[in-house]
């Protein structure tokens, strides 16, 4: 008898199939979110035009990714192993951890924008952005991650003004490493994290049709609710930093890919810098915090069009001195000298890349960037002090398509430790195989 009532009820089941077919209505051609030929399609549409905007009281877009990492890790990298480690520390090979490797899966890089277009003040077009992700909490289980902001900013914007406020990336270091790894390098000479409460001026001078100046002016947070303000020793910010960027911009040469290929960018060179001063925690002295530097990018080879990313290659680098300035990764260290008497850990970074489109789809980064401490003699008395970090790596993207981009990536880690513990070795260096997909919406 069951199995008639099974036979019946698999007999209706598919009879039943054409019917729901019918119902079910035919999907149309996707509108891609793009601006230029050839291969729109396969253009990402998170750097195309804002098109059909929600409407709210202003007009409203929404956007994002999703992102599904894994990574192969030779060294144990902890909990947040999906990226490379925000200190630049890689676990000795003596250690435990560098006897161990690691596999991580995560979709926590998976992000959400919402972008606003307000109403005008003053002839200016008002503009804001909230992004956020999902790595709250590196610690929490994988199927419960916590909403964390990135970014959340208004701006006024004028033909040549812009004035901002709210979150957004520190000013000090424009170098983003273009790696899959959303570290982005900023342990290892990119120290372009983290994102920090803010205003800022940016001013763009026109000298000719084809040349101007970009000026970048603004005060942020010196992360004193971050990542250096936990520990006994360390310093605290009891002031706003300043920073500041001087940029010369030319559209002799053309434009070529930046960053992962989503913006096209013209030949750029100048300076970089940051001023604040900060606390010692356990004794109260005052030390600065201060960074200066150099940063350009030129288009190799242009793109025919101005649009399109067929056979174009860039060149992107930066190098930095700095001192008391781990909030951002730009130094290892804080401070150095014996309690009481402390003076600003100095540090020293240096980075470049290459981005190769041999076509419009299929792209390729090789870079290196390295962070140095200045002057190990100062940093007597204190045991495994990361004399260097660096980082070698090589990537390739291909987009299948206006959502759907697959990428894999080769990274060589490797910090040298300096005032070694007895017994240990002095170097840790992890190698790292990771593959991603991401689907933009």
């Amino acid at each position: 008898m069951k199995e008639k009532v099974l036979g019946l009820f698999a007999v209706c089941f598919l009879s039943a199939i054409p019917a729901l077919a019918q119902e079910v209505p035919q999907a149309t051609a996707p509108a891609y979110n793009c601006d230029f030929e050839p291969a729109c399609e396969v253009a990402p549409g998170i750097y195309g035009k804002m098109s059909s905007p929600v409407t709210s009281k202003f007009n409203l877009s929404m956007g994002g990714f999703v992102k599904l990492d894994y990574a192969h890790n030779s060294v144990n990298l902890g909990p947040s192993g999906g990226l490379s480690p925000s200190s630049g520390a890689i676990p000795k090979s003596s250690s435990a951890e560098g006897q161990q490797d690691q596999s991580i899966l995560t979709a926590r890089q998976s992000r959400l924008w919402l972008k606003v277009g307000g109403a005008p003040l003053l002839g200016a077009r008002t503009n804001a952005l909230i992004e956020a992700d999902f790595y709250g909490d590196p610690a929490a289980a994988a199927e419960s991650p916590q909403l964390r902001m990135r970014q959340a900013w208004g701006s006024m914007d004028w033909a040549n003004t812009q004035v901002l406020f709210g979150q957004a990336p520190d000013i000090f270091g424009p170098m983003i490493a273009s790696t899959i790894d959303f570290r982005s390098g900023a342990a290892f000479g990119t120290p372009s994290n983290p994102r920090v409460p803010q205003m800022r001026l940016t001013q763009k001078v026109n000298l000719n049709a084809d040349n101007s100046l970009k000026l970048v002016f603004g005060v942020q947070d010196p992360n004193q609710n971050g990542n250096n303000n936990s520990t006994a020793g360390t310093t605290y910010g009891n002031m706003v930093n300043t920073a500041g960027q001087v940029m010369f911009v030319s559209k002799a040469l053309g434009v070529a890919p930046g960053y992962f290929g989503m913006s096209m960018n013209s030949l750029t060179a100048g300076f970089f810098g940051l001023y604040g001063n900060e606390k010692v925690k356990s004794s109260g002295r005052t030390v600065d915090s201060y960074g200066y530097g150099f940063y350009t990018f030129v288009p190799v080879l242009k793109s025919a069009d101005g649009k399109n990313r067929d056979m174009t290659l860039s060149f992107e680098g930066q190098a930095y001195m700095a001192a008391n300035m781990a909030f951002n990764a730009a130094t290892a260290a804080t401070t150095v000298g014996a309690a009481g008497n402390e003076s600003a850990a100095k540090g020293y970074g240096l980075a470049g890349q290459a981005i190769f489109y041999p076509t419009q789809n299929l792209g390729i980064t090789a870079g290196y960037g390295r962070r140095n401490a200045y002057d190990y003699a100062s940093y007597s008395g204190i045991s495994n002090f990361q004399k260097s970090s660096s980082e070698l790596y090589a990537n390739i993207a291909y987009d299948l398509n206006a959502s759907i981009r697959v990428t894999a990536e080769y990274q060589k880690l490797k910090t040298q430790y300096g005032n070694n513990s007895a017994g240990t070795s002095d170097t840790g260096t992890a190698d790292v195989a990771r593959l991603a997909a991401f689907y933009f919406f």
